[in-house]
């Protein structure tokens, strides 16, 4: 198996991107067949107003303490993203974070979730580790019963990468793992030193075919709000709108909300009632 690296590196982040794009996406004429893919260090530097041979000192990973004007003009020349440039941001110049030991539920969080049904609902910590969940999440996403002495730790990400039925219900399911991919992806590179989130991308190359294929792209992705539809057996069509929801407190808890649809919630209640 070819091992991929786990870690978090500015130069390969702004390798793959200057390799992914063309030279009609930057403006440049071409002068012939090129060899390599993507456009040259020199192209990004001409591009970006800065010297060639400081840029190739970001890409090999020198300290050279980039200002967010240098940032900017980067992520302009490789064409990033706003979550990308965010990112490009958070590897250049990481911010510390402070180690939270625990991530505790207060009552009115866990009334809240379990107010929301029929809606499923559930919220993860900053790994992605699930801490709470509610009756209608269980039925839809096939979770155990939750209870507050749960002493294995359920993580969201190896769940839906190793969990086969869930996968097998979700319409376009390679797509979507994609954009959650790009999602942890985005999230670690907030805790860069994290040991949690080191372990779990090291098991998830072991453990997911796809992960390996999806992880070494470096893509990376916001959580946003969506339209989700999937089919269950022993639901039928469902249809949702979902929203991610952060504490001003504690922001590194997500609260994810399943807003059912009218015939969805229906259906829902309908089978939890028989539970």
């Amino acid at each position: 198996m070819e091992e991929v690296s786990s870690g978090i590196s500015l130069g390969e982040f702004l390798r793959s991107r200057r390799e992914r794009l063309t030279l009609e996406d930057a403006g440049i004429i071409s002068y012939g067949r090129r060899r390599t893919p993507g456009l040259r260090r020199e192209e990004v530097a001409q591009l970006a107003h800065i010297g060639t041979s400081w840029y190739t000192s970001l890409e090999q990973g020198r300290s050279v303490n980039p200002s967010e004007d240098v940032l900017n003009n980067i992520a302009k020349a490789l064409r990033l993203t706003e979550d990308e440039r965010h990112h490009l941001h958070l590897l250049a110049r990481p911010v510390q974070q402070e180690k939270v030991e625990d991530q505790q539920l207060n009552v009115g969080l866990e009334r809240t979730i379990r107010a929301l049904e029929p809606n499923p609902a559930f919220v993860i910590g900053r790994c992605w580790d699930l801490l709470l969940w509610n009756k209608a999440a269980e039925l839809v996403f096939r979770l155990p019963s939750f209870s507050n002495n749960t002493q294995q730790r359920l993580n969201w990400m190896r769940y839906l990468l190793t969990d086969a039925k869930l996968g097998s219900n979700i319409k376009d399911w390679e797509a979507g793992a994609q954009v959650l991919i790009a999602q942890f992806r985005a999230d670690y590179a907030h805790f860069p030193n994290d040991e949690r989130f080191k372990e779990l991308i090291e098991e998830f190359m072991q453990i997911s075919k796809l992960f390996r294929e999806i992880w070494p792209l470096y893509d990376v992705q916001t959580i946003t709000d969506r339209h989700k539809q999937s089919y269950d057996p022993r639901i039928g069509e469902m249809e949702f709108e979902h929203v991610t929801l952060q504490l001003p407190t504690n922001p590194d808890l997500k609260i994810m909300i399943y807003t059912a649809s009218t015939d969805t919630a229906e259906r829902l209640l309908s089978l939890m009632s028989t539970r």
